[in-house]
């Protein structure tokens, strides 16, 4: 960011450290559903449900402390911590940056596969910001949040940040540069089950190949195509057709217990497609009506009720909000 950038927008910052309009904020961040099942590291989509809650409040000196309510034993160092690493990157552009306390009560399973890092990497943005008045852009807060992605899998990905940021369904066209596409969608209802095993993101990237053959490049390139202008012109039928992944899907799938009858069934129950969300082991399926939606949930918990392995289920719809800021002056 050029100098001159960075005077404007600490002049706008002063006020507001000064005690002004807010000391802290809550905020909301959501779950979100990366790939969509052909167009991995690209395409990711908000949901309603579930969704972690943050507070983010101004310190009066300066460093980060974080501490977690929610008994997943997470790492508070800032280095270590995907919140931590996030801020501290917005912060290296801020001059005479003030410190940050961040709480967070995290309803996102870490290791669900529905984006729980890209979660909290994307709340502490968003509401840092809000706090220092709103002086980067989104485009911004995903450079910066992608920093927590990176200490969480090891790589520096855009997929869950863009949507959790923006809202809605978005398309990374690019990440250096970042290229950051909002797509329109007609109405969907998502069904989403989590059966309690976890997949670390680090070691699903592992497993994948590292060559692909062209033939199969050639059809995935086709499947994205054909899911974007499927959520662009409303058509129910080119998304339900595009939903088919033959680079990833078949490799991940086998860390996923029940994950081909899931499949099949949730398709049988009118389910339009779906396949693994993220890295795993979450699958999520996407309906055109509610009622097919909860059929689906009700197939999806036959399985795994059967195979005997615990289990959540959602039935939500898209977000569009993004990370939802409420004022917190307590």
């Amino acid at each position: 960011m050029k100098e001159e950038q960075l005077d404007k927008k600490i002049a706008s910052f002063a006020p507001l450290a000064a005690g002004g309009i807010s000391k802290g904020v809550k905020v909301f961040a959501p779950a979100t559903v990366a790939n969509l099942v052909c167009g991995f590291d690209v395409l990711g989509m908000a949901l309603h449900r579930p969704q972690d809650l943050m507070s983010v409040r101004l310190r009066d000196e300066p460093g980060i402390v974080i501490q977690h309510t929610d008994g997943y034993q997470l790492p508070v160092e800032p280095e270590k911590n995907v919140a931590g690493a996030a801020l501290l990157a917005m912060l290296e552009e801020v001059k005479e940056p003030p410190g940050f306390d961040i709480t967070i009560d995290k309803r996102i399973k870490p290791g669900s596969g529905l984006g729980s890092s890209a979660a909290s990497s994307a709340g502490v943005v968003v509401a840092a910001n809000h706090l220092l008045g709103n002086i980067f852009s989104n485009e911004d807060l995903v450079r910066f949040a992608m920093n927590g992605e990176k200490v969480a899998s090891g790589v520096k990905h855009a997929d869950n940040i863009a949507p959790a940021i923006y809202g809605g369904i978005t398309l990374i066209r690019s990440i250096f540069p970042l290229d950051i596409v909002q797509l329109s969608a007609p109405p969907l209802y998502v069904t989403v089950v989590h059966p309690q095993i976890e997949v670390r993101t680090s070691d699903a990237r592992q497993i994948l190949r590292k060559e692909v053959k062209l033939k199969d490049a050639i059809r995935q390139w086709g499947n994205i195509a054909g899911l974007v202008a499927g959520f662009m012109k409303n058509d129910y039928s080119l998304i339900g057709r595009s939903l088919e992944d033959v680079i990833i899907e078949p490799v991940r799938s086998m860390l996923i217990p029940g994950f081909d009858e899931v499949k099949k069934n949730s398709k049988e129950a009118g389910a339009l497609g779906g396949g693994i969300s993220g890295s795993g082991p979450s699958i999520f399926m996407l309906s055109r009506e509610e009622s097919t939606a909860q059929q689906v949930e009700y197939v999806m918990t036959e399985v795994y009720v059967k195979l005997g392995i615990d289990f959540k289920t959602y039935v939500t719809t898209i977000s569009y909000d993004g990370v939802k800021v409420l004022e917190d002056n307590e």
